[in-house]
Formats: structure tokens, C-alpha cells, sequence
């Protein structure tokens, strides 16, 4: 499996990392490896001092796929969860400033969280999907996929022109404004409505 992961999908997240608004989504991979094992705690990694988190709606593909037109994205899921993108940002900035990938600061061992997961049927509309992030029981992250710049079924488009999707790959559909860094003994819960998806402890 592959997690497909989506940067700048968010307008106010943009502008608060400065960034430039892209004309195309912003792809990057985390490998299988950087799954946060269930019920372990997030640890800070050593070569980071400013690690962020990033809670991101997702999507399971759960049919094989290439090339898949807008109209029939929807039947390539079935599942629709949340997650966080933990970004060691500090080293990111380094590499974005040498124009390097980077992989060293959105791939490391556990840094993608992934929490539960809710059949779609059970969700109104996925293109109005309310998603919030609790740092220690207040709320850091709020986000609505109504105000992503590319929505699910666009995304599944676009990234299946490059990429083959297989069944149990995840699209991490990008994060709201609100990121921020965490710390040591922080807890990190996150909601799709007011139904909790996961719970965490950093370490």
C-alpha cells in the first residue's frame, strides 16, 4: 500500500505557511513504514525541534485503478477516515530552500496517523465533511472539505493519471489552517462531526 498525500489544498492554510497558491495539487508519498502503529504514542523525532501537526480528511481506495475519470471516482471508495501529516518543519523549510523533496520531513517513521474509519454511506455529503484537531481538549483545527481546492473525486482523477491506485492505498486530502507544533506529553484527538476518529500522546 501507498499513502498519497496532498499539499495547499486548503486556502487559509496557504497563506498561513506563506506558500504559493499551486495551479495543480501538490503530491507527495509517505511509505508504509510511516504509519503510526494503533495505540503507540507519537514520538518527537531527534532531528527535529518543530514538528507540526496537520490533521487531513482520507480516503481508502478500495478497487485497483488508472486513469479514473471524475464521474467515476466514486466508486473507487467506500471509507472515508482522518488522520494527521506530521511535518518536521524545520527541516522542511531547509530542503524547500535547497529545491529538494521532501521526504525527510513528511516520511519518517510515524509520521501518519491514521484513525478510523467511517462507510460512506453513513456521510451526507462527502464534499461537506466538518473535521476538527483537539490539542490538549482544545481545538487547534477546524476544516470543512467543502473548502478544499480540489475535491475527493478530483483528486482521485488526478493522482490516478501518475499513479496506479491500489486497493488500501490512502489519500491524506490535505489540512485546513491551524497547524502548529507539538510537545511532549501533548494529546492530539481528532473529530469528523463530533464523532472522535483517534486519540494520541506525543512522546
Amino acid at each position: 500500500m501507498k499513502l498519497i498525500c496532498i499539499g495547499r489544498n486548503y486556502t487559509e492554510h496557504i497563506e498561513e505557511l506563506k506558500n504559493e497558491k499551486p495551479t495543480d495539487p501538490v503530491i507527495f508519498l509517505k511509505p508504509d513504514t510511516a504509519i503510526l502503529v494503533k495505540k503507540q504514542p507519537f514520538f518527537i523525532p531527534d532531528f527535529s525541534n518543530d514538528v507540526h501537526y496537520e490533521v487531513e480528511v482520507l480516503v481508502k481506495i478500495n478497487r485497483v485503478g488508472k486513469h479514473i475519470d471524475k464521474k467515476f471516482a466514486h466508486k473507487y471508495y467506500n471509507e472515508i477516515g482522518l488522520g494527521i501529516d506530521f511535518t518536521a518543519r524545520d527541516l522542511q523549510s531547509k530542503l524547500k530552500e535547497k529545491g529538494l523533496p521532501w521526504e525527510k520531513a513528511k516520511a519518517f517513521d510515524g509520521s501518519a496517523v491514521i484513525g478510523n474509519w467511517i462507510p460512506v454511506k453513513e456521510i451526507a455529503d462527502v464534499n461537506a465533511i466538518e473535521f476538527s484537531l483537539k490539542k490538549n481538549d482544545k481545538i487547534v483545527q477546524n476544516g470543512n472539505t467543502s473548502h478544499m481546492l480540489w475535491k475527493i473525486d478530483e483528486l482521485i482523477e488526478y493522482v490516478s493519471k501518475y499513479f496506479t491506485l491500489k486497493i488500501g492505498d490512502i489519500i491524506f486530502t490535505g489540512t485546513p489552517s491551524g497547524v502548529g507544533k507539538v510537545f511532549a506529553n501533548d494529546k492530539l484527538k481528532g473529530f469528523i462531526e463530533n464523532k472522535e476518529m483517534f486519540s494520541i500522546t506525543v512522546k
